[in-house]
Order: C-alpha cells, then structure tokens, then sequence
C-alpha cells in the first residue's frame, strides 16, 4: 500500500481554500499512486478554531468540506480531521474526529479520545472525548486512526490521562497506525514528537504514520516535520519544517527500513529564525495585508524584526521609522540607517524632540517642583508609539512590535509607547537569544551591523543611559527568567542552583507585578515551550510572589 502524507497549510475558517488545497492534493496523490491520502488535524476547519466551534453554521461548512472530499475519493481513500456532531445529548456537542473517506462517502469515522488542556490548547471546552474505538480495514490492511495527543500519553514520566486508544486497538490487531496532529512548533518539539512516536511504536510493535499542520495560526506556529516510523523505531522519514510538502510511502519499504533518510537536523536558532520568518508571512498574508512599518531604533531588537520582516514580506513592503530625540546617539541613527539600506527597505526620519517638549511644556504646570523620571522617559515612548500608529492609519499598514521575551517578563517597555504593534515578532525570544539570532543572520555576510550587536543595549531615554541601569545582566536575568516561566521552578528551586536570592526575588516579583501590561500587548509569535499569551495564564491581581 502507497500512503500519502500532506502535511498542508489551511486558513481557520477558509473553507474554500482549505477544500481546493486538499482537492489538489487528493489529485496529485491519486497521480502519483497513492492508495491513501492523509490531511492533519482539523483541517477542514484549521487549528485552532476556538469559539468559532461554537456556530452551527461552522459545523456545517466543515460538514460540507467532508462531503465533497468524500466525493473525490474514487480510486484513492482519504483521511481527514474534522469535527463531528455528538448525537447524544448528554456531554459536549461535538467530537473532534479522524473520517475514513473511500468509494465516494465517508466509511468510519474515529473520534478523539485524549482531549489537552493545557498550554495553547482548550480542546475539552468544545470537545467530547471518545467512549468506543474501531480501526479501518482497507485493502489488505488494518489501520489504526488516532488525533495527535492519543499518541502522546506513552512515554511520559508523569501521564497526564488514565488510557490510551491504542491500547483499545491493539485488541483488533492493526497493521499500522496512522496519527493525524496539530503539534505546535517550539524549538524543542519537533525533537519531543519523535522520540513520543518511538516510544509509541516500542509499545506496540508497529510502523506509525504522523502527519501534521504546517503554518502559523496568529500566534500559534506549525512547523510540519511529518514523521513516519517503523516497527523497529527506525526513522523512514521526516518531512521539512515549515514548509508545505507531500510524500508517499510504500508499506512495505517503510517495514523493511528501506530508503530511510532518518531525522533532520534541528539548530535552534534556524529553527526560531524559520518560524518567525513563516509566522510573520502567514500573520500579513492570512489577514490579507501586504505591508509592516516598525520603529527603528539602531538597537538589537528592532534590527532583528525589520530583518525577519523583509525575509519574509519583502523588503519593498517593511518600512522603518528612525524617531531620535535628543538623547539619540549619532551612532545609533547611523547604525538603523546603515541597517535599512542594507535590507534595501524605505526609511523615514522623524525627530521626536519637538513633540517631546511640546508635552512638557503643557504638563509643566502640573509637574512643577518634581524630579525628572520615569514618567518623562515614558513620554519619549509614547510619541514614538503615537507617530507609528498614526503611520499605520494613515497608509494601513501592520505596525510590528518590537519588544523581547526578557523585556516583556520584567515590564521593561511602556504600554500604548514601544508595546504598541498588531504582532509581537520576538516576544518570545529573550535578549540573550536576541544576539544569538543576530549572529545567526549574519552567518552569511553582515547584515546587522556590527555595532548593533556589539554595543551595550540602551532605551536611551536619559544621558547615558544603559538597560545595565535597571536590570541584572541579560545572562543572569535571563536564566532566572527561563527556570521561573518555561520550567515553572520556584523561587527556592532557582536559588539553590546557585543563583543570588536577592536577583530571584526581585526577577520574581518584577514579573508578577506587570502581568497587566501582557494582558495588553499584541499576540506573540510563539517559539518556546512557555510563551507569554494564550498559552500562560496567570491573573493579574495574584499575590504570588509579588
């Protein structure tokens, strides 16, 4: 038997185009000799749909894309992840299902059985889980269908269910499985979904087919990697990250390990850089825009958003704005200058002085007699914030914010000044990765220049001012800031690595007290296990720490 693997990147709620994306492939599958062709996850509806799950009309049009796949399968079966309508009335409405599609109309349907809960996911708020298990008989084989986390409870240390599917399955002795995801990108995970599928294919004993979303979903980034494994864990194949890509494989190849390429190569920052240039393509590209301005400041973190940003919409369509005032070194508008001509994108200078002395003089009446301070710098940002969302009105393009994971963590940024942006392209990449992207960018020639990289980092909001001022070094901040957000330690637990207790407490507690303004900031694209928005949710007024 040839299975074709189509790991596809489908628009939430674009039923049109996800259906003659995978009538494409269905053709192509069935040319090239495919017995079998299979689509991710919910890709009828995309993933994540959320609380669009809760129209009928939704449920409908999702229906309607079933049945005209159904009709297209004539002389190749089709596997696809869509919800389903829960016939009883006790429990949720709906399932989120595998179909069996052959002979023009759907044969089986398998529904799934592991519902997540956590992180990004919120699937038992929509979805019933599975209460009976059956695999598919197709041509001489017997074939078990599962939904992404049925496969991930094996192999873990600390389970989070009470079952496995397959389990159940095995009793009905399957030939294969075959796994249908939506398995979000972060810069460990592709490395995680192969070692779970071996450890899957270690318990039961036979060859597994996983084939997952590509794409980003706002904030939620699939990076594909489509795996398939044999019965001895030998990795056949691994699809490419972040790219749309259709393989077939043949049975009994895949049983004897033979033309296995094995896994990819996985380098983090490639990884982080490949993700964000995709994030930023889908973001402007499912919402329908073409364009993106930023502020260019000639530090760090705005050079690496306008270089991800011309990467990936080119960089006629990334404007940058310089906005000085009269704390700007010359250096620093010569470095952003330097930065914007080596991408080859426009550039615009705008002095923020004026408008910055304008504001004092109407609230020098009322701040009188006080010492300059953070509110002063405070204003600096606002009117380069008010510049830039009066450029985004005015000519409808995306402003991108340009704020770090490490920068977000501690409340180093001012709302409605450097927090305004529709999208947060490095919020959650930490200062110290920051130069390591860098880096990486310039493997190739420079691009950021130099002095970018190498300069100390700086608002620079006052005379001399360095972010050394009011922070601990971005190494040690950083490495407290990892251990407390993505491996959730406690403040204890960090001290007795060997961290200072008093850094601790104050990284802490500088976290918890400005989870207001991340309740306010545009969606980050997420790369880590732990990123700041849907996926972390903590409340504002908790105690905890603060």
């Amino acid at each position: 038997m040839n299975i074709a693997l189509a790991q596809i990147n489908v628009h939430v709620g674009n039923f049109a185009a996800n259906l003659e994306k995978m009538l494409r492939h269905v053709a192509s599958a069935k040319e090239q000799g495919a017995d079998i062709v299979v689509f991710p996850e919910l890709a009828t509806t995309g993933y994540p749909p959320r609380d669009f799950l809760e129209f009928d009309d939704f449920i409908d049009k999702a229906e309607e894309v079933v049945n005209e796949l159904a009709k297209a399968a004539e002389g190749i079966a089709i596997i696809v992840g869509s919800p389903s309508r829960n016939p009883v009335v006790e429990g949720k409405d709906l399932y989120n299902s595998v179909y069996f599609l052959s002979g023009g109309r759907i044969q089986q349907v398998q529904h799934k059985t592991l519902l997540p809960t956590y992180d990004i996911f919120d699937e038992y708020r929509y979805f019933e889980p599975a209460h009976e298990w059956n695999v598919v008989r197709y041509q001489d084989k017997t074939i078990a269908m599962v939904v992404c986390e049925d496969s991930w409870n094996v192999g873990n240390e600390n389970p989070l269910y009470k079952i496995n599917p397959m389990d159940q399955m095995m009793e009905q002795k399957p030939d294969l499985i075959i796994n249908v995801s939506a398995s979000p990108f972060d810069y460990e995970h592709a490395a995680d979904r192969v070692r779970t599928m071996r450890a899957n294919v270690d318990r039961y004993g036979i060859p597994l087919y996983l084939v997952n979303h590509v794409g980003a979903q706002t904030e939620v980034l699939f990076d594909g990697g489509s795996v398939v494994i044999n019965q001895q864990g030998e990795v056949i194949d691994e699809l490419p990250y972040f790219k749309e890509a259709m393989r077939i494989f043949n049975t009994e190849e895949v049983r004897s390990g033979d033309n296995a390429t094995g896994e990819q190569e996985r380098d983090k920052m490639t990884l982080i850089h490949d993700g964000l240039v995709m994030g930023i393509k889908n973001y402007f590209g499912k919402l329908g825009f073409k364009k993106a301005i930023l502020g260019l400041s000639g530090g760090i973190d705005s050079a690496l958003v306008a270089v991800l940003a011309a990467r990936a919409l080119g960089a006629d369509n990334v404007r940058c704005i310089l906005m000085p005032s009269q704390y700007s070194s010359d250096h620093s508008v010569n470095d952003a200058r330097q930065l914007a001509e080596n991408l080859g994108c426009q550039y615009d200078l705008v002095p923020i002085e004026g408008i910055y002395n304008s504001y004092m003089d109407a609230l020098k009446p009322f701040y009188w007699g006080k010492p300059e301070g953070l509110a002063e710098e405070n204003l600096q940002a606002r009117a380069r914030g008010m510049l830039l969302m009066a450029f985004s009105n005015k000519f409808g393009n995306i402003l991108l914010n340009t704020s770090n994971k490490s920068e977000m963590a501690v409340g180093y940024g001012t709302l409605y000044g450097d927090m305004c942006g529709g999208l947060s392209v490095i919020g959650d990449v930490y200062k110290t990765e920051c130069f390591e992207l860098a880096r990486y960018m310039n493997k190739d020639g420079e691009v950021i220049p130099e002095n970018i990289i190498s300069k100390p980092p700086s608002a620079e909001l006052k005379p001399d001012q360095f972010d050394s001022d009011s922070l601990p070094p971005y190494d040690q901040l950083d490495a407290v800031l990892y251990q407390y957000i993505e491996k959730s330690q406690s403040p204890q637990d960090i001290i007795e690595m060997g961290f200072d207790e008093a850094l601790v407490k104050r990284t802490l507690r500088l976290v918890n007290i400005n989870e207001f303004k991340r309740y306010q900031t545009a969606p980050v694209l997420r790369v880590s296990s732990k990123a700041f928005g849907m996926g972390r949710r903590l409340p504002i007024v908790g105690k905890y720490l603060s």
